[in-house]
C-alpha cells in the first residue's frame, strides 16, 4: 500500500515526518495523513515525494515488483 511504502522510504532516507512536511512545504498533519492512509497526495506532491525520497512514483503507488 502507498502509506506503507511511503513510511518505509522515509525511514530509509533517515527523515522524520516533520522534515518531510518542511521539505514539501505542507503541514505536519497534512503529511501524517499520507502515512496514515487518510488522504492521497496530489500529483504535484507525489512527484515531490518521489524526488525527496529518491524513489519512483511507480514504487510509491505499488505499480512495480520491487
Amino acid at each position: 500500500m502507498f502509506k506503507d511504502r511511503l513510511r518505509a522510504a522515509r525511514k530509509r532516507a533517515g527523515l522524520t515526518q516533520e522534515k518531510m512536511a518542511d521539505l514539501m512545504d505542507i503541514s505536519l498533519y497534512g503529511y501524517q495523513k499520507y502515512e496514515l492512509g487518510e488522504t492521497m497526495p496530489t500529483i504535484d506532491n507525489l512527484l515531490k515525494l518521489s524526488h525527496i525520497l529518491g524513489v519512483t512514483t511507480d514504487y510509491l503507488l505499488c505499480n512495480d515488483d520491487v
